[in-house]
């Protein structure tokens, strides 16, 4: 079991949040589908993974993700940050 939360922020500020919550074992392969689910249940589009992004939130239990990180520019927001949650 594992649980992620994911906040969307605009000038520091919280503006939608998320707690993703799966039964099964974290897999990092599966990363892109768990950050697909996420940005569906929040209503934004899905940023582009890379092999850092996945390395952040290894090492540092938390990845952030920047406007340059989508291919179709967000207006409403500043970033993604995914943290996780340590059961």
């Amino acid at each position: 079991m594992f649980r992620i939360w994911a906040k969307v922020l605009k000038d520091g500020k919280i503006i939608k949040q998320l707690t993703y919550e799966r039964d099964d074992k974290f897999v990092y392969s599966q990363f892109f589908g768990y950050l697909a689910d996420i940005c569906e249940g929040l209503d934004i589009p899905t940023p582009i993974l890379l092999k850092t992004h996945i390395f952040n939130y290894a090492k540092f239990n938390t990845v952030r993700f920047l406007p340059r990180d989508f291919a179709e520019k967000p207006e409403e927001f500043d970033k993604l940050v995914l943290d996780n949650i340590i059961l």
